[in-house]
């Protein structure tokens, strides 16, 4: 089979409804996969079934993916960067456009740093190395809908180096102040929002109004596109 539709109804507006009025804690998590080799995708599927987690389509190549997805509305897309055809970048920057609140982890053997920022700038949130552990993964799936960054320990290392390579000056734009500077800091260090509100002592809602204005100022629509900029990765595709 070409893919695997675990819940044949897409979300109706009146579920959407429903779901808007609890936190990201409370919501149920649904979650498609998108990996060409298919066990490995079984695998996947199977570990986000025992953890509780729904499972709402399975798919093999970005162009079915393209075709899914949009109709059945995930909360968060498991992504391999190197599928047939249509690569998972590319997949991960036109889905985010048919699904802007969509969060997506990648999953990749790859290490390479390009390929890390590549997929963070198409609108990735979070990147693991494959195949990751099954405590791992559902972990990851948490995370991301609570305002994390789910990340490998080396990927999350690779990012922190890179950071702490780039001058200073490259990576403070001046319109920003410096309560906004170092929480943009720390979202490129990985944390959660919570965590940030806990680690510079204001309060979630104060986090929110933070990052609410770092958007606007460096004209970005998300929190990687954010960090990708203050690291400096000039090297990114813009579009």
């Amino acid at each position: 089979m070409p893919h695997i539709v675990k819940d044949p109804k897409p979300r109706h507006s009146h579920e959407e409804d429903g779901d808007a009025e609890k936190s990201p804690s409370e919501r149920l998590r649904t979650v498609a996969v998108v990996e060409d080799e298919p066990r490995l995708r079984r695998s996947l599927v199977t570990c986000l079934e025992n953890g509780g987690v729904a499972c709402i389509a399975a798919v093999g190549t970005a162009e079915e993916a393209l075709m899914v997805l949009p109709e059945h509305k995930p909360d968060v897309v498991l992504m391999d960067i190197n599928l047939p055809g249509m690569d998972g970048v590319e997949c991960v920057r036109r889905l985010t456009e048919k699904l802007p609140g969509v969060q997506v982890i990648m999953l990749t053997v790859h290490k390479d740093l390009d390929a890390i920022f590549n997929s963070l700038a198409a609108g990735a949130s979070g990147y693991l190395l494959k195949p990751p552990r099954p405590k791992e993964l559902l972990a990851a799936v948490k995370d991301i809908t609570t305002g994390g960054a789910p990340m490998t320990s080396f990927i999350a290392r690779k990012v922190v180096e890179s950071f702490q390579k780039t001058p200073p000056a490259a990576r403070s734009p001046d319109n920003l102040s410096p309560r906004e500077v170092e929480v943009l800091e720390l979202l490129a260090r990985g944390l959660s929002y919570k965590e940030i509100a806990a680690e510079i002592s204001i309060t979630y809602a104060t986090v929110h109004t933070h990052i609410r204005r770092i958007y606007e100022k460096l004209h970005v629509q998300s929190r990687a596109l954010a960090v990708a900029k203050y690291l400096g990765t000039s090297r990114l595709p813009t579009h």
